[in-house]
């Protein structure tokens, strides 16, 4: 009775989470590491494989058209490839907000501002760098929160870029989604808090198989691992069995 008392109280004082990130609770130290040494030599967005400098300046590839976000065509973003409100819902202070959330006129706010300000696992969660890729703001805006699927009858989105919408969906780049895939794995694996769907893991179960890891996927989740302190093994191990990941 003692010893199960014991384990009980053990329970209590561990954290709800037991993997992923550990070290990075910082959304914009996330980026500055993510431009200044993961993506050094690649500066390259991940849907439209448009080229980017240090300064976040983009030049759009050839052919790249969009008729919304016009202004934020000219930015880099860092994407959630797994969108943040997929996983921030499942957050109490994301969906009902926190005493400690009222701004300065006295208002209380909830969502991502109020989950980032007041829960450690979430910041956690939030500025993991398996999860941030670069890409055109009006591309990020476009996809939003919006889930994956595939789109055969659906024109691209940008132009050139190989990007589809629909209303509640978005077909990302064959080139793409294969990195999509194992980045939903990992974070289904590692945090507790977020549990994909039947259809979701379905689908990225298949993308996982059908795009296997290339040689930039092997070298950048080798430069996460080093900077972050935690390996995404749906990566990791299949660029160990191709040698890419020494």
């Amino acid at each position: 009775m003692k010893k199960l008392f014991l384990l009980y109280l053990l329970f209590l004082v561990s954290p709800t989470y037991a993997g992923g990130n550990q070290s990075i609770q910082s959304f914009s130290q996330a980026k500055k590491l993510l431009k200044n040494a993961v993506y050094v030599g690649h500066y390259e967005t991940f849907y439209c494989k448009a080229i980017f400098d240090k300064d976040n300046n983009i030049t759009l590839p050839a052919g790249f058209v969009t008729s919304t976000h016009k202004q934020r065509a000219k930015k880099l973003e860092w994407e959630h490839v797994l969108p943040a409100e997929h996983f921030g819902r499942a957050f109490t202070q994301w969906r009902d907000g926190d005493a400690e959330c009222v701004d300065s006129k006295a208002k209380s706010f909830k969502g991502r501002k109020c989950a980032e300000k007041t829960n450690e696992e979430f910041r956690f969660m939030l500025c993991d760098m398996y999860n941030l890729y670069p890409a055109i703001g009006a591309v990020n805006a476009i996809r939003s929160n919006i889930d994956y699927n595939e789109l055969a009858d659906e024109k691209n989105a940008f132009g050139t870029c190989p990007f589809k919408v629909s209303k509640n969906q978005v077909e990302p780049p064959s080139y793409t989604r294969g990195a999509i895939a194992r980045t939903y794995l990992y974070f289904d694996a590692e945090y507790p808090k977020y549990h994909m769907s039947d259809s979701t893991r379905k689908l990225m179960t298949v993308w996982d198989k059908m795009y296997p890891v290339d040689e930039w996927e092997c070298e950048r989740a080798k430069r996460i691992e080093a900077l972050q302190g935690n390996e995404n093994k749906f990566v990791k191990n299949p660029c160990m069995e191709k040698g890419l990941y020494r």
